[in-house]
């Protein structure tokens, strides 16, 4: 149900514009602002949007268009409000993305926080129209996306009644638009219309300029740009100035006007001109040459030792770090190395500080281990969680790398460690507790530690920089995704394109690589290498991103010459498993990684992807943008990604 104040009073579910008004606490006060409800339309779903609204995702509400005026300004807003005593549950919601077996009755805090409510407006999921670079229909105009221009979604919502056209055709009352170059249904948010542009556009239509009243009025010309767009367009400028300055004697024009019209003929004479991520007219930046950075050799036992002081400490850590970024480390250095790394020992520890440090650990590890060893039969049976988490951990180290002679075998002594250490992290971490997964990203480090203990303390290193992955909500994999299909937006856009109209922009067949650290595509010595690399943290944060991108952009020619869709991406995908070159992949993410760096259009968005400095005149308050995304259109979304999670891990 839409209500707007231009349509006929006679309608039912009308009501007039005074009706519309809000008349809350906040109005009475004569600092708060002026709230004017321009429009809104019931029976519209949030499908994304950011953290502080997660409770509410797939819930139903009402959508409005806001004007909030204050003595001075005003300023427009697109709001949504959930519908009165409408939860969702968050163990059940979004059940496209339980990908892994979470546990129901799980209480760990989801990544965002809800606003506590402060006022009658509180619960809204406020929008401001400025901040806002574009906006897309999708589905038969049955979703509407808003875009912050830089690859991110702001939030999305689905239209039960009907579809979005009532709103967007209200929308545009109030903001100008231009449709993005290649695509119609994708509108690029030039800015709100003022009043003398409202009275600019009246002029418009009483002089017929533009022919059958086209939505966005100045913009109709551009419909031309492909025959010749400057001088197309230089003409029709002409004949505007002339009919609006001789019909009307000395008639002077607004300021603004005059400077939209200098802003637009000026826009059409320069070599580039972007809006975020789209294209109105003009060519796309280039990236640098992609530079060759050759692997060199692991570090060595000799210069481990080298790099100690007397007492054992390592004196220069930068420059360890580097060396095993840009090599690795020799085998029979990784079982002391891989502490240091993952956070078991203090790079500045003395010989005498590990040893104390082991000590405390090991006590630690067995006090913790006795806790659930000595849990009674009615103990377990009255702690459902325990129980069902022991029952997933049993299910996975039985089928947990079976292929290796370290875990082959009846009764083999190194399974049984397997589990020890993945239940005792349970009484470590109790929120997380144990998650599909999990296993995967054990079984090399106690195959390399082959101790019960070291293997215990290094895990849970490793798990401190990848426990997003197994948030209850999944924000932390949906977020991995989102910014993947951002960086692949910005390193090959032609790719990008390829996938999104092939029903693949969900990146969902990338989703066992991010999960597990691509520990089911490489030989164990080669994830052990990757691994070791990623946990220096260089050159940049997400690396393991770019390692993502580095191979999708050596299987782009396979998958566009063979017309894949996402089932055969899926397979094709699936079935490098162990043919991957590690160092050839290590070497082309690093060398995409300074194409980034020295691009000079990467947006914010992107630096803050794998964390590059943004310029200190170029700092902007926006919105939220911790958005959970749905990047596929199709209605089939749930079922395509269960597929596709059933095929990675089976």
């Amino acid at each position: 149900m839409s209500r707007h104040p231009s349509q006929e009073s006679t309608t039912t579910y009308l009501q007039p514009l005074e009706d519309l008004r809000h008349n809350a606490d906040l109005n009475r006060n004569e600092d708060y602002p002026k709230i004017n409800e321009l429009f809104c339309q019931d029976g519209v779903l949030l499908e994304s949007g950011p953290a502080s609204h997660i409770e509410y995702i797939r819930a139903p509400g009402t959508l409005f268009i806001t004007r909030y005026e204050n003595c001075d300004s005003s300023s427009l807003y697109v709001e949504w409000k959930p519908l009165e005593s409408f939860t969702i549950e968050s163990d059940t919601q979004d059940q496209e993305w339980a990908v892994v077996n979470t546990i129901e009755k799980r209480t760990r805090t989801l990544s965002g926080s809800l606003l506590p409510e402060e006022a009658n407006r509180s619960k809204y999921l406020k929008i401001k129209l400025s901040e806002v670079k574009s906006y897309k229909l999708g589905t038969n105009h049955r979703k509407l996306t808003f875009n912050d221009g830089s690859g991110e979604s702001l939030c999305s919502f689905s239209f039960q009644n009907g579809n979005s056209d009532c709103f967007n055709n209200v929308l545009r009352q109030y903001i100008k638009t231009a449709p993005a170059r290649r695509d119609k249904n994708h509108y690029v948010i030039i800015g709100e219309i003022t009043e003398a542009e409202n009275q600019f556009k009246k002029t418009f239509g009483e002089l017929s300029l533009f022919p059958d009243e086209q939505p966005h009025y100045m913009w109709y010309l551009m419909k031309n740009f492909q025959q010749d767009p400057l001088e197309i367009t230089k003409a029709a400028f002409a004949r505007m100035a002339d009919i609006v300055l001789a019909s009307h004697g000395e008639r002077e024009m607004e300021d603004d006007v005059k400077a939209l019209l200098n802003k637009s003929i000026t826009t059409l004479e320069s070599t580039t001109t972007t809006q975020g991520e789209y294209e109105i007219v003009t060519n796309v930046s280039e990236l640098p040459d992609r530079k060759d950075f050759p692997r060199s050799r692991p570090l060595t036992k000799e210069q481990w030792i080298a790099l100690q002081d007397c007492h054992g400490r390592i004196e220069d850590v930068e420059t360890t770090k580097l060396t095993i970024f840009r090599g690795g480390v020799t085998p029979e250095l990784r079982t002391k190395v891989w502490k240091y790394l993952l956070n078991y020992f203090d790079w500045d520890s003395t010989q005498q500080d590990r040893e104390n440090v082991y000590k405390i650990k090991e006590a630690e590890y067995f006090k913790m281990k006795k806790q659930w060893m000595s849990m009674s039969k009615f103990q377990e049976d009255n702690f459902s969680d325990y129980r069902d988490r022991k029952s997933i951990i049993e299910k996975d180290v039985n089928r947990t790398d079976r292929h290796m002679d370290f875990y082959g075998g009846d009764d083999n002594v190194h399974l049984q460690q397997l589990h020890d250490i993945l239940m005792t992290y349970v009484m470590y971490n109790f929120d997380l507790g144990y998650v599909q997964g999990m296993s995967d990203l054990l079984s090399p480090i106690l195959y390399l530690m082959q101790s019960e203990i070291d293997a215990f303390w290094c895990f849970a290193g490793f798990m401190e920089e990848v426990n997003n992955n197994f948030d209850v909500d999944q924000a932390g994999m949906k977020a991995q995704l989102q910014h993947l299909h951002t960086l692949l937006q910005f390193i090959d856009p032609e790719l990008l394109n390829y996938l999104d109209t092939h029903e693949s922009g969900n990146m969902f067949f990338c989703f066992r690589w991010l999960l597990v650290w691509f520990k089911r595509e490489l030989e164990m010595e080669d994830v052990m290498r990757l691994w070791e690399v990623l946990w220096t943290g260089l050159p940049c944060k997400n690396f393991h991103l770019l390692i993502s991108v580095a191979i999708l952009l050596n299987e782009k020619s396979a998958i566009i010459e063979n017309d894949y869709g996402f089932t055969e991406i899926l397979k094709h995908v699936n079935e490098l498993s162990l043919k991957l070159d590690v160092n050839k992949i290590i070497n082309e993410a690093e060398g995409i990684y300074y194409q980034i760096k020295e691009a000079t259009h990467a947006t914010d968005a992107i630096k803050d992807i794998i964390g590059l400095p943004r310029p200190e005149n170029n700092q902007v308050d926006s919105p939220n943008t911790n958005s959970f995304t749905y990047l596929d259109d199709s209605d089939r979304t749930e079922t395509v990604y269960e597929k596709s999670i059933t095929n990675n891990f089976y």
